[in-house]
């Protein structure tokens, strides 16, 4: 029979491999890594790289960074200031980006709108997000110039096509039952949206947001010595490059460390108590 897998003398079917496209895709680019990463080992000369005497720099540096932390150029309070100047940079562009994801989740989602506004929502957003953050915000310091300007409309950017994608996977997580018997009561759409569709999605996007906070707290970092953005980034970049004091770089370091831990803590307590109200 024509699409019958052939018999083996066993009497048993053979099994035939079909390569789908991911499978293709997949290959291709595992041989694409390899095929670099040969020609980058036989294209550099490693002959006057000393590995060993490498390795005891890099744990001489870090001694001096994590064990021997100090305050040379800055204080304690300067170091505070700082490192709420990055949080405000984080959540503003947070804020901003959520706001605007909100409305443009809901464009986004199938079964509010069309396929046809959904689909070119999701692809500009797609590729708002395949673009890094750094390079948004370098584009915009073109227009804008270096600074907390160009740090919060790039971020903000890259936030909203993020928070879109989460939103909207939240919003189409809805039983099309349910909106269609508020629209045969006479519900209007934003009726829908306030009484059916942001209450059972609220604990989704709260999650999301609080993630992308995260990572806006690590990108400001970035920011702050990237585009002069201020904030305890743009003192580890002077600390780097200026100052050449890695103890300096160490202490700041342990500043972000604790700030992250303390946003995870917090993070995951306000989630227990979603799920607890919820």
């Amino acid at each position: 029979m024509i699409g019958e897998k052939p018999l083996l003398p066993s009497g048993k079917r053979l099994k035939v491999k079909v390569l789908t496209k991911s499978t293709i895709v997949i290959r291709l680019t595992l041989l694409t890594l390899a095929f670099l990463t040969v020609y980058a080992f036989f294209s550099f000369d490693y002959k006057e790289i000393n590995f060993f005497e490498a390795l005891l720099i890099t744990f001489a540096n870090l001694k001096a960074m994590f064990v021997e932390p100090h305050f040379q150029h800055f204080t304690f309070g300067h170091a505070v200031h700082q490192v709420f100047i990055t949080l405000g940079l984080a959540f503003l562009t947070t804020l901003f980006g959520a706001i605007i994801a909100v409305f443009l989740g809901l464009l986004a989602a199938e079964n509010l709108t069309s396929k046809r506004v959904s689909a070119v929502i999701k692809g500009l957003v797609a590729f708002i997000r395949a673009v890094p953050t750094v390079l948004w915000v370098l584009i915009f310091a073109v227009a804008a110039g270096l600074g907390s300007v160009a740090a919060v409309i790039g971020m903000t950017f890259h936030s909203v096509g993020y928070l879109v994608k989460a939103y909207s996977e939240s919003f189409e997580e809805l039983d099309k039952g349910v909106v269609e018997a508020l629209q045969a009561s006479g519900a209007g759409f934003w009726q829908i949206i306030f009484q059916a569709v942001i209450p059972s999605s609220l604990t989704y996007m709260i999650s999301w947001t609080f993630l992308r906070f995260e990572i806006n707290f690590a990108v400001a970092v970035a920011m702050g010595a990237a585009a002069g953005a201020g904030g305890i980034g743009f003192d580890m970049f002077m600390a780097s490059n200026f100052y050449l004091d890695i103890r300096e770089i160490g202490t700041i370091t342990y500043f972000i460390l604790i700030i992250a831990v303390m946003l995870e803590i917090v993070a995951t307590q306000f989630k227990k108590k979603l799920k607890v109200n919820g």
